[in-house]
């Protein structure tokens, strides 16, 4: 049975902020077996596939008009965050060669962090990896990535404000295709 750490980021919402820092500073800070028992005005759809590829796994219910309760349930190790859909030729070791271009979007707006993330990748050769830091996790920008057949890995740094992630540019896949 799965202990779960709860989290209620309704008043957040309400008030106008944005959950998403301590949503994820609680699943970091959860112990090997523990889940985020989740409540929010609104299915958050964008979170499932975020802690999904974190390897959580999820069941949302619905608990009244506007009220809903997601239980994320650890299916596989958690830790820095890797590509789930990445290509199959990706080495899962932490051995990737090293970045050959750096970007600092930290104090972009989005979604520039994305489009300049994005324009990039089009200029590398595969194999190339592009490190990049921001101040949150892209998770508009992993699915993207996902489907131009590139891998990455990301984390917070130890700062708790920086988010950086490699990404490998068309690893296992044809540029052509």
């Amino acid at each position: 049975m799965t202990d779960f750490v709860e989290l209620d980021v309704r008043p957040v919402l309400r008030a106008g902020g944005e959950p998403f820092g301590q949503i994820m500073e609680t699943v970091q800070g959860l112990a090997p077996g523990q889940g985020l028992r989740l409540f929010a005005p609104f299915k958050p759809t964008p979170l499932l596939q975020v802690l999904g590829s974190r390897g959580f796994a999820h069941e949302v219910t619905k608990l009244g008009e506007s009220d809903w309760q997601v239980d994320f349930t650890p299916s596989a190790s958690t830790g820095a965050r890797t590509g789930a859909d990445a290509p199959a030729d990706l080495p899962r070791d932490g051995v990737w060669p090293a970045p050959v271009r750096e970007m600092d979007n930290r104090n972009l707006d989005p979604p520039e962090p994305m489009v300049r993330i994005l324009a990039a990748t089009e200029t590398m050769k595969k194999g190339e990896v592009l490190a990049a830091l921001l101040c949150r996790e892209p998770v508009f920008l992993f699915p993207e990535l996902a489907k131009r057949g590139h891998g990455w890995r990301g984390a917070m740094e130890s700062d708790g404000r920086t988010y950086r992630v490699l990404i490998r540019i068309g690893a296992g896949q044809d540029a052509s295709k």
